[in-house]
């Protein structure tokens, strides 16, 4: 067992895995790659967003496969253990398993980088093939071919995971991500020794290759293959077992089902099932709340860093977005920090790429609640974003005024509005007025919940504000209406009793015990005037 070769390495991190309370059963997974060893679709590369169960997978399929360990007490009681092939390769292959992501000390340069994968790599092949003849000076392709020479049944299996690491790294230059691609390539292309290759990352290959490099990979996408779909990201069914397995661990669990879709649910593979963040569903149930864990771990400007380089083309978009409405786009499989973004299209690839918007029949959106709370974070941070920076400055004006029912100023914010030269501000509907309460109402997501088409009384109301942070807080119920008034919209609220939303149920408390307002926001097309009315309800 050595550094890359049979290690044990992975099979210990699985170990923890399995162990662990929320642990999702994706082995199924090996009844489709296994029958791709020795063959010539043998070349497998998946590409997921950060977080979405990469790196596990990866650690699954080598402690499975490699003989380095005995995993038969591991794999005996999951989903494998009953197929056909479960006898034939457990722990029966040569197994090469790479973590791309681990760098030597005080690494500054790709030299000491991929100095260090070689030499580990020749070490272990020395020690475990000490008969055959190998030369110092050789590559570490003609070592393999070496023992090949002297075995032909010696074949290797290689797990590469994070093969895309080197490329965010601040050293690294256009050469050296050309050599590393002609590493990646020298390797494993063509190679007899190769009976499978599997490789994960961020980043699409087929945007790094220039020429035919690396085309022996069939790379599966979230937004392009349906193969292979399921085993990134949490299904509903798996979330649904998993918040079972919640429930009885947790004595005052205080995470509701529903929550978890609406933070973390949004994501859509190629065949349209949803797909939720597995990070951040696993965090929120370990610790019994709701947060922004998949967020957290990169700052907002990481999704700023997309937008800038044309925050023209994609301003109004991103309006339409953060608004809640999908926006149409041409999502290519490209990505990279090294790339001149320059088009509305490119950089929204790129954010679907990294998992920043979801893509689903045609459209990008923000998938759910932690991405949204991220970008509102950064609406009212980034001045060059202009009029939407500008609505949402005075969204915070807009809570405050419906709270203390001036309507006046409501009035007031909303044809600043308006008045602002914004495409989607047409008001040929409801959808278009939807989209500016949206926007005016950003800075209230701090503190509320904002349901949208909730189901109430006897409908559907268009806005509810749930207070998140303090249950004294007035809770909000709000209706927009279009060539109407806005005290026609206060009365549908009263008439369809929207306010039993907010009532307890059969021997419970009430939950929020402030004030419960019903808001009229109304547009005439014709006076092109907006309207506002404020009563309270309880």
């Amino acid at each position: 067992m050595g550094n890359y070769l049979n290690s044990m390495s992975a099979y210990t991190l699985y170990s923890k895995a399995v162990g662990s309370p929320y642990f999702a059963d994706k082995t199924d997974i090996l009844d489709q790659i296994i029958p791709r060893i020795e063959t010539t679709e043998n070349y497998i590369c998946i590409t997921r967003p950060r977080r979405f169960g990469k790196t596990i997978m990866a650690n699954m399929i080598t402690s499975f496969l490699s003989k380095g360990c005995d995993a038969r007490s591991l794999f005996e009681n999951l989903k494998i253990a009953s197929s056909d092939c479960y006898e034939r390769n457990i722990n029966k292959h040569n197994v090469i398993f790479i973590s791309f992501n681990e760098i030597p000390r005080h690494c500054k340069s790709y030299e000491q980088y991929i100095d260090r994968i070689e030499g580990k790599l020749i070490k272990d092949l020395k020690e475990s093939y000490p008969d055959v003849e190998i030369d110092e000076t050789d590559a570490v392709w003609d070592v393999f071919k070496s023992i090949y020479n002297a075995d032909n049944t010696a074949r290797f299996i290689f797990v590469l995971d994070e093969w895309d690491y080197i490329f965010h790294r601040d050293f690294v230059t256009d050469d050296d991500r050309a050599a590393y691609i002609d590493f990646l390539s020298n390797l494993l292309k063509g190679m007899p020794y190769v009976s499978l290759a599997y490789m994960t990352g961020i980043l699409p290959i087929a945007k790094y290759s220039s020429g035919s490099e690396l085309n022996m990979f069939l790379e599966y996408t979230m937004a392009s293959e349906e193969l292979y779909s399921d085993y990134f990201g949490f299904t509903e069914s798996e979330v649904d077992k998993l918040y079972q397995k919640y429930l009885t661990y947790q004595s005052n669990p205080k995470v509701t089902r529903e929550e978890l879709r609406e933070w973390y649910d949004g994501y859509h593979t190629q065949s349209g099932e949803r797909v939720y963040n597995p990070r951040s569903v696993v965090a929120s149930l370990t610790n019994n709340n709701l947060g922004n864990y998949w967020t957290s771990a990169g700052p907002y400007d990481e999704i700023y860093y997309y937008i800038e380089h044309n925050t023209d083309a994609v301003r109004d978009d991103l309006a339409r977005m953060v608004s809640g409405i999908a926006v149409p786009a041409k999502i290519k499989e490209y990505a990279a920090t090294s790339m001149n973004l320059t088009t509305k299209d490119e950089i929204f690839s790129a954010m679907v790429v990294y998992g920043f918007l979801s893509y689903e029949k045609g459209c990008v959106s923000i998938p759910n609640r932690e991405l949204m709370d991220k970008f509102s974070a950064m609406l009212q941070k980034e001045a060059s974003l202009g009029y939407v920076y500008q609505l949402a400055k005075e969204s915070e004006k807009m809570l405050k005024a419906t709270l203390s029912g001036d309507t006046a100023t409501m009035v007031q914010i909303l044809e600043f509005a308006h008045n602002t030269e914004i495409p989607l501000l047409n008001y040929s509907s409801e959808t278009d007025l939807t989209a500016v309460v949206n926007l005016v109402y950003l800075s209230a997501r701090d503190s509320y919940r904002i349901e949208r088409e909730d189901k109430a009384g006897v409908g559907y109301v268009d806005f509810i504000f749930y207070p998140e942070l303090d249950t004294k807080a007035d809770c909000i119920i709000l209706e927009l209406k279009v060539n109407h008034t806005a005290e026609e919209a206060v009365q549908q609220i009263k008439d369809k009793q929207y306010a039993l939303k907010f009532a307890p149920k059969l021997g419970e408390k009430r939950k929020y015990t402030g004030r419960i307002l019903a808001v009229g926001i109304a547009y005439d097309k014709e006076t092109k005037k907006h309207s506002c009315r404020i009563e309270v309800l309880s």
